[in-house]
């Protein structure tokens, strides 16, 4: 862990143990380890004996997530599910029984996650990456799903300070200043719509 990891942690560990729900956001760089942090909150969660959600805008993201998150937390025998508008009809329907019995521990996935028919035994902590890219609407259906759960939102867009209190005043905010050992520095480029082809043909190269 970073030492700006362990702050991170620290500060979610003491706010679910307030007599009042956490609403968190979470700010770091793409590779700057958030999953892990959203990871240890939700373990947190399951061993408390209450059920965690974790909402991601695409169908990549979210099974990146639940890949990362089963090979952190499969030793402790929580039972780690994943569902998205691509899970088979049969298999969903397994799911949403079982997280109805509470007997899925943490949940990943997508705007599958929303619909009416999802309802959890006692969902304790929603979490949220990328949270910009879901309507206010759409991140209160779930959050309704539970009895004022704990809220943690992520983001790796990188927002000033000031900003971030005009957008998130009822939220509090940390910062993931730092990467892991071992991390490569994170590069972004704007280019011009005449180097489309040239982009392209470095996404298929990579």
């Amino acid at each position: 862990m970073t030492n700006a990891q362990s702050r991170t942690i620290r500060e979610i560990l003491l706010d679910m143990k307030k007599n009042r729900p956490m609403n968190r956001l979470v700010q770091g760089d793409v590779g700057s380890g958030k999953t892990v942090i959203a990871a240890i909150a939700m373990f947190n969660c399951a061993m408390a004996g209450y059920q965690a959600a974790m909402l991601a805008p695409t169908e990549i993201l979210a099974e990146q997530h639940y890949h990362s998150v089963k090979s952190l937390l499969d030793r402790f025998g929580l039972n780690i599910e994943l569902i998205t508008g691509s899970t088979p009809k049969k298999q969903k329907e397994n799911i949403l029984d079982a997280l109805l019995r509470g007997e899925i521990d943490i949940i990943i996935g997508t705007h599958a996650l929303l619909q009416e028919n999802v309802e959890f035994k006692n969902l304790a902590l929603v979490v949220t990456d990328e949270q910009h890219r879901f309507g206010v609407r759409q991140r209160s259906c779930l959050i309704s799903k539970g009895h004022n759960p704990h809220v943690l939102v992520m983001t790796a867009t990188p927002i000033p300070r000031t900003l971030a209190l005009f957008l998130y005043g009822d939220m509090d905010i940390s910062i993931i200043n730092e990467l892991p050992k071992g991390r490569q520095k994170i590069d972004t480029y704007f280019v011009r719509s005449t180097m489309r082809e040239r982009v392209y043909n470095f996404i298929k190269k990579r």
